[in-house]
């Protein structure tokens, strides 16, 4: 599988810890950071991973990082969103199966094993019942399927957990999609209100994995911070 990390953002919330280096290069442990850790347990659990990270903001340090992956840098990444990232990456959309994973989030071993990299046979976005209330970014829902993503929802099923999985069809239609808004200037939006206007316009299928069985996080403040790495150092005990 393809897995396109994004990590372009400067992380302003988390100012001024941001100020040197991207939030994606926050230390977990004495030799792992954040997108060290996701990217090592994606090759744990898929032999044949494909990694694609999109960079901006201290590109340099994440470069340093990172071996035997393609990094895309967005120049643009103060002007733009991650909308603006995935179309620098758009030749990457063309997979059987497309993983597309915000850079600031962290997940437990056993999430990533069950879910992230299992095949999709449609198009899913990874959603957490558990919070119905003081939501980031979104999800309602109807049956399987998703109505809308929003950060304007008062009343909502869960948030989502900053990760899409598409299959080679829903790939490409979101390609198309991405060129389209940027074209049409939309660079400094999400690249899921692609996946929104989609939903609205085309009634595309776009369907929801509820993990609020696992243990995740998005990194955000610094208590996102303190729960990421707690969940590093439970794993390692327990690998002990």
């Amino acid at each position: 599988m393809k897995y396109i990390f994004l990590v372009a953002g400067k992380g302003s919330r988390l100012s001024p810890l941001t100020s040197d280096i991207p939030k994606s290069m926050f230390q977990l442990g004495s030799d792992t950071t954040l997108i060290s850790r996701m990217v090592n347990l994606i090759r744990q659990y898929d032999g044949k991973a494909d990694i694609v990270v999109v960079t901006g903001h201290k590109h340099q340090s994440i470069e340093q990082e990172l071996k035997d992956v393609t990094f895309i840098h967005n120049p643009f990444y103060e002007v733009t969103n991650s909308i603006a990232s995935l179309w620098f990456a758009r030749e990457h959309l063309d997979a059987d199966n497309v993983v597309l994973i915000d850079g600031d989030i962290v997940m437990a071993g056993d999430l990533v094993r069950d879910v992230v990299c299992k095949p999709a046979e449609r198009p899913f976005v990874l959603v957490d019942s558990s919070i119905s209330e003081d939501g980031d970014y979104n999800v309602q829902i109807s049956g399987d399927r998703v109505l809308v993503m929003s950060k304007e929802l008062d009343h909502y099923f869960g948030e989502y957990a900053g990760l899409t999985k598409l299959d080679r069809k829903s790939a490409l239609a979101m390609r198309c999609e991405i060129e389209n808004m940027v074209d049409s200037g939309y660079y400094d939006q999400w690249y899921e209100n692609a996946l929104v206007q989609m939903i609205f316009r085309d009634d595309f299928k776009l369907y929801y994995t509820d993990i609020s069985m696992y243990d995740w996080t998005e990194v955000d403040n610094v208590s996102d911070l303190i729960h990421a790495k707690n969940i590093h150092m439970s794993e390692e005990r327990d690998a002990e």
